[in-house]
């Protein structure tokens, strides 16, 4: 993707992600121009921060919600990787029909797990033919990511649903007519994941996605960013990536 103008962003959330995402702007030539953190949510009100083009939240799931609107009080078009809350996500996204605000939310900004939703969907649509086959998500994540399952395997089980005639949910502990989501959290893992179709006693048919590093997450972001600046309403990485 053709690289935009320098961008002045304001970082929400200076935990490791925060940082990578900090490197990673950086070498695409754009200016860190305020960073909030967990003490430090004093910056909210400062002139630095009303001059972003835009700001890049990864935080806490009972945090995200609040970020996004001070960012929003300050006039500035957000970019959210927070997961956990999807509860509160709807009421925003309908606020954003009329309030002239900017958030582009992703529950993952990897390009390669974008492509893995496009696949899955897919492959749930070809899938609803064959019901002998039962389906299951597998995810495995570091020690510290506090939302179990992740966003991103929930993302992936809703949209199985969409296209499953004989699927109604996801859950940990799944009836008859639910997908399994099974999430471990181990250390040094970036994150993975895989949708198994499975027919006993005949064959397993796996996607699957793992990530490397966090860099991958980190520049999907910065892409992200630079698509938000001067769009109105609610984005994401289907609007980028065209998938």
């Amino acid at each position: 993707m053709k690289r935009k103008k320098q961008l002045k962003i304001a970082l929400i959330g200076y935990g490791k992600m925060g940082k990578i995402i900090e490197q990673q702007a950086l070498k695409r030539g754009h200016q860190i121009v305020a960073v909030v953190d967990v003490d430090s949510e004093a910056v909210f009100d400062s002139e630095a921060f009303a001059s972003a083009d835009v700001a890049i939240e990864f935080t806490a799931p009972d945090a995200a919600e609040r970020n996004i609107r001070r960012a929003w009080q300050a006039g500035i078009p957000v970019v959210s990787g927070t997961t956990g809350w999807n509860e509160q996500l709807p009421l925003l996204q309908e606020e954003l029909k009329t309030n002239g605000q900017t958030l582009f939310w992703a529950s993952n900004f990897s390009v390669g797990v974008n492509i893995l939703f496009a696949l899955n969907a897919y492959m749930a649509t070809l899938m609803n033919r064959f019901k002998a086959y039962n389906v299951s998500i597998h995810e495995v994540h570091h020690i510290n990511k506090k939302d179990i399952p992740s966003g991103t395997a929930i993302t992936l089980a809703e949209s199985i649903v969409a296209h499953l005639d004989h699927k109604t949910g996801w859950n940990t502990k799944p009836a008859e007519d639910e997908i399994l989501i099974e999430s471990l959290r181990l250390d040094d893992v970036v994150g993975s994941h895989d949708i198994v179709y499975d027919l006993p006693d005949i064959d397993t048919i796996t996607l699957s996605h793992n990530a490397k590093t966090r860099e991958g997450f980190a520049l999907g972001a910065i892409m992200a960013a630079e698509y938000a600046v001067g769009k109105k309403g609610f984005l994401s990485m289907k609007n980028l990536l065209r998938v």
